[in-house]
This record gives structure tokens, sequence and C-alpha cells, in this order.
């Protein structure tokens, strides 16, 4: 079966999802770094997210692979390995702007499927459930509180980015207002998605959490 994971940015999605695929034997698609991948490659060649035209004709030249290992997964950019250049809280950022615009999406949106035909996927985004795999089989909105969400990004990138913690909860609120109320595809639970709330839980927890329900459902 395929399983969707949506939820806000810093909820975990992406290190739960990975866990979730590799506990079943399943193959992870992370959506957010294709996203960061096209903000990384649109920066480079000077197209804005509102240059729409533009948009539409560079995102013909693009080709995103991902390529998973033991550890992590790889996200190539026409051949070039991006996976550290893409994880920085300013594609983050951008990744949020170049998701609102339709011409994006919709050739992403159109990757995620194909990889999705042969079943046994765990996808994770902000609408996987909603829009990309309405009929997945198992669906999961996971969330936390704004502060423990920027506490747990403040942690993973304090020895990287001079930012302070109170720096990532404005950041976090920021993310989430723009998600949640953008024309395309905006942020929100699917009916029959299981709600998760993983404030004070551990990924261990959240992974165990899903993986055992999906051990039922087969």
């Amino acid at each position: 079966m395929n399983i969707a994971i949506d939820g806000p940015a810093g909820a975990g999605k992406s290190t739960v999802a990975r866990l979730v695929a590799r506990e079943l034997g399943y193959v992870y698609i992370d959506t957010g770094a294709m996203y960061r991948a096209v903000s990384l490659h649109m920066t480079r060649v000077c197209i804005r997210p509102d240059e729409t035209d533009a948009l539409s004709e560079e995102m013909k030249c693009l080709r995103i692979e991902l390529r998973p290992e033991a550890e992590r997964q790889f996200v190539f950019l026409n051949g070039e390995d991006v996976t550290d250049a893409i994880r920085t809280s300013e594609m983050s950022r951008l990744a949020s702007l170049y998701a609102q615009v339709g011409v994006v999406r919709e050739q992403l949106v159109e990757m995620q499927r194909q990889m999705a035909k042969r079943k046994g996927v765990v996808m994770d985004g902000r609408d996987i459930g909603t829009h990309v795999l309405p009929d997945a089989e198992m669906k999961w909105f996971i969330t936390a509180s704004v502060e423990e969400r920027a506490r747990r990004r403040y942690e993973e990138w304090k020895d990287k980015e001079n930012a302070s913690l109170e720096h990532f909860i404005q950041e976090i609120a920021d993310r989430d207002r723009q998600d949640e109320t953008r024309e395309v595809s905006p942020l929100k639970q699917a009916e029959d998605a299981v709600l998760l709330d993983t404030t004070g839980m551990t990924i261990a927890d959240v992974v165990r959490v899903i993986v055992d329900r999906a051990i039922i459902r087969k």
C-alpha cells in the first residue's frame, strides 16, 4: 500500500517517513526535497516565483532524482548531487514560495504520482493525502506546537546557521500562514487522515505508532 504523511513545517515528516519506509521495506519519496531542488535551480538562474512564464519553460529542463542509501536519501538535480546544498533554512523558505506556483506543483505532482504507481511508497509533504495521493491506503497528519517545531529546527541548525530560537519560532509561524493560505493545494488535513500530535514524543515513538498501524492494515 501507499502511505501519505502530511503536516506543517518542522513536524518531523521527512525523518519519520524515511524511517517508516525503512521499517516496512518501502520506498521513501521526499517531496520537500524536490521543491527545495527546484528552488535552488531557480535561484541559480535568477528566476523569481512570480515569473510564471519563465518558470514554466525552465521546469521543462529539470531532472530530479531521489537515490536512497542506507542512512539517507541523496537528491540529484540534472545529475548534480545537491543533497547538502538544499538543506538550508533559506532553501526551506524559498521552497514554500515556489510551491505556491501552479506550473511548479503540476510538474512535480505528476512526477510524484508516477513514482507511487507501483505501490509500497511512503511519501511526505503538505498535500499528499489531499491532492497528490488522495487514494493512499493510509494517511497521517503529524503536527506539533509552533514552539516545539521551532525548537527542533533550532537544534538542527544552531551549529550551521547563526540564528536564534526566536528566529525559528517566527519563521515556523510565517511558514504555517503561507502554507495554509496559498491558493494552490493549501496545507490541510485529509478527512480520512489520522491526526498525530507529536509534541513531547520522540521520533522513535512516532515511527512505532505508524509502523504498528501499517502492520495491522496489511
